[in-house]
């Protein structure tokens, strides 16, 4: 039965609250425009509810534990470190639930309309959302759909008491002994680590004859290192096959560098990507174009092949990170504004929370190759910074490509402690044409890891000054 169907105009709708979506709201209403966004779940999508955040809090939480293991060489002994992971699942639920009444809090305070419930495209300006019973019709001037991506389940593995997803990993009432992941990249790796510093033994299976694939192999191997001495077994080449279900757990099936091999564990966690979520929003019915991938075919500015309705996120070309989600959000709310707005990919910054991170932005040192530029590399390692080590964190580098005739700053990439933050000062030479130069003369506090990118530029000019000139 339905109940009350009516008919709401707006002029911005955005289908997703997710970092996406919400960020274009918001812009969208600075912008003078009222905003109504539909939103079937919880505010801030899956970033904040069950992904970017909680698996950012959950890594946090394992290094705090394993730190205070591992305290004896600074002449700190702790004893009888134990987790209680109910009460860390409880400081987990808390900073979700801050994050999310803070986005409700800026919906409230621009004036956007919240619309609980699931869209369906009827025209190219309507609209209907389902909600429980209730049927309601929405006309809109512009649409920005931001619906964000799921995990990909695969056939052999599906997804139930023992076979995990990341967003069902995150919501462990207990450490498992034992656990298989599916997959080497960074959603495996991040939480692959989470649970085997907090004492599960992990075996990770990866496709590829490296984890992380993507990037450099001299990056990814001190992450293989320090995973291997947390007790992780690693099977690169790996393909898994199946599963047989046992009272205690699972045996997955594989095929591990062309020979058959089976792993015992509690769980199996599947991390072999995610799938764009436009398969029941009716935007094929009302003649939109889309991939074969199910990815909608945007323009520079977001828009569709549909003038009115614009496109964002996971769901359009190009890595799915949530900044990059951001960064089109708020350039598709300006585009509907009547700004001369559009995309510019110059600098994505890719980051990994692994032990030790992964940040890159810019090109890489293989792709300037590839493409035949003349180049220069400074290759500074973190052990010849002293703020690295007081912190126990020596290991790792900072590299910078910048162009050999004029310096300008091409990519970068970072292995080692806080190279989430580091990149983000290189991201900025590289959007505004800095050289390295420019880096070097910018005077950098001391002690502090920021320093290594000084000295990096510094190395590729050919003076650098903690470390010998080859």
């Amino acid at each position: 039965m339905v109940v009350g169907e009516f008919t709401t105009e707006v002029d911005v709708l955005v289908i997703g609250a997710g970092p996406g979506g919400y960020v274009a709201a918001i812009r969208a209403a600075q912008l003078g425009k009222t905003v109504a966004v539909v939103e079937k779940a919880e505010l801030g999508g899956v970033c904040l509810n069950v992904g970017c955040i909680p698996s950012k809090a959950m890594i946090h939480a394992s290094h705090t534990y394993d730190h205070a293991k591992h305290t004896e060489s600074m002449g700190i002994t702790m004893e009888n470190v134990k987790v209680d992971f109910a009460k860390v699942q409880e400081w987990k639920a808390g900073i979700v639930k801050q994050l999310t009444g803070g986005v409700a809090g800026l919906f409230k305070g621009n004036k956007i309309q919240v619309i609980p419930g699931e869209a369906l495209f009827v025209s190219e300006n309507e609209v209907r959302v389902f909600h429980g019973y209730d049927v309601n019709r929405y006309k809109f001037n512009h649409c920005i759909i931001a619906t964000g991506s799921r995990p990909i389940e695969l056939p052999a593995f599906p997804f139930g008491k023992r076979v995990l997803s990341s967003t069902e990993a995150l919501a462990l009432n207990e450490i498992p002994k034992s656990m298989v992941v599916i997959g080497g990249g960074y959603i495996g790796i991040e939480l692959g680590s989470v649970f085997a510093r907090f004492g599960t033994q992990v075996t990770i299976l990866e496709g590829s004859d490296q984890i992380l694939p993507g990037f450099e192999p001299e990056m990814t191997r001190l992450v293989e290192r320090r995973l291997k001495k947390l007790g992780v077994t690693i099977h690169t080449k790996a393909l898994a096959q199946g599963m047989e279900e046992t009272e205690n757990g699972v045996i997955v099936k594989a095929e591990v560098k062309g020979e058959a091999t089976s792993v015992e564990a509690e769980y199996v966690l599947v991390t072999v990507g995610r799938r764009p979520n436009t398969d029941e929003l009716g935007v094929r019915d009302i003649g939109m174009k889309l991939t074969d991938r199910g990815l909608i075919e945007v323009d520079e500015k977001g828009q569709t092949s549909i003038p009115n309705v614009y496109a964002i996120g996971d769901i359009v070309a190009g890595p799915a990170l949530a900044h990059k989600a951001s960064y089109e959000g708020k350039v598709a709310a300006e585009a509907i504004a009547g700004h001369a707005a559009k995309v510019d990919y110059k600098a994505i910054p890719a980051v990994v929370f692994s032990d030790p991170e992964i940040a890159s932005v810019g090109i890489s040192e293989k792709e300037a190759k590839d493409k035949g530029l003349s180049y220069v590399v400074g290759r500074f390692p973190f052990a010849a910074n002293g703020r690295a080590l007081s912190v126990n964190a020596g290991e790792g580098f900072v590299k910078l490509i910048a162009d050999k005739a004029t310096g300008l700053v091409l990519g970068a990439q970072i292995v080692g402690a806080e190279a989430s933050n580091i990149i983000a000062e290189i991201g900025l030479a590289i959007e505004m044409g800095a050289t390295l130069e420019d880096i070097e003369l910018t005077i950098h506090a001391h002690p502090t890891l920021g320093e290594l990118t000084m000295e990096a530029a510094e190395l590729a000019l050919g003076h650098p000054i903690h470390v010998l000139n080859k």
